[in-house]
């Protein structure tokens, strides 16, 4: 059954609790040289009153702004960069509707409103975003016949954005993520990072998700028990030294 744009965005939880058996770890001083954040998605249209809005999303400026500023001396950022009438936007498909499912060559592919168009002011970065330690902006999603949710590959899951080679020519050997959303862009992330060989740190308060309606509760849920069985780890900003 068709999942409205309304009643789906009506229920937008922050993040949930950690399912069973989820990666947490005691983490040591951050090594400037090795660890790097990265800032994933952090644009007006993710934010409430944009056209994916994600509940909450506006609250993880300030946190991300405080790693910026206090923790991390090196970080990139994701910028999600769509051409107008990019295939996975509802609008390019006929009866369909934002949030529905539709089999793209790649596999599913879940369907969106409309969001982040090139040059438009919601696909810029957050205007209060904290960016000088930012180093590298990667764009994803520009190519018209396939979606980008991870800041590594694109949705085939083999064509790649050249962000892990340019972390292995910095000696990155571990990567925090924080932003928008939880249960997409930041978990395929997290989840390629880790395929990588990387150690990956998601920081909770720094994120916050979609949560559509999955199997065993919410996408967010769904995301977490994936993540933890492939060793990511979560934590809360204020564990960082």
């Amino acid at each position: 059954m068709p999942i409205s744009r309304r009643s789906a965005l009506a229920a937008l939880p922050t993040l949930a609790a950690l399912p069973a058996g989820a990666q947490t770890m005691a983490i040591p001083r951050i090594d400037q040289t090795t660890d790097m954040l990265g800032v994933i998605d952090v644009q007006p249209d993710f934010m409430p009153g944009g056209k994916l809005a994600v509940a909450g999303g506006d609250q993880v400026v300030p946190v991300i702004n405080r790693l910026l500023e206090t923790r991390f001396r090196h970080a990139f950022a994701t910028q999600d960069w769509h051409p107008a009438g990019h295939s996975s936007f509802a609008s390019s498909h006929a009866g369909r509707q934002p949030f529905e499912t539709v089999q793209m060559p790649y596999g599913p592919q879940t369907l969106w409103p409309d969001h982040c168009i090139q040059g438009s002011a919601g696909a810029e970065l957050h205007r209060e975003l904290a960016q000088p330690r930012i180093e590298l902006i990667v764009r994803k999603g520009f190519r018209p016949e396939i979606d980008s949710y991870s800041a590594f590959f694109e949705n085939d899951r083999r064509t790649t954005t050249g962000l892990h080679g340019w972390l292995q020519a910095r000696g990155v050997r571990r990567v925090f993520l924080a932003g928008l959303a939880t249960d997409y862009c930041v978990a395929y992330s997290a989840e390629d990072a880790a395929k990588l060989g990387y150690q990956v740190v998601v920081i909770e308060d720094a994120c916050r998700g979609i949560g559509l309606p999955a199997e065993g509760g919410t996408t967010i849920d769904a995301a977490k028990r994936r993540l933890s069985a492939a060793g990511v780890a979560f934590l809360t900003s204020d564990a960082l030294a």
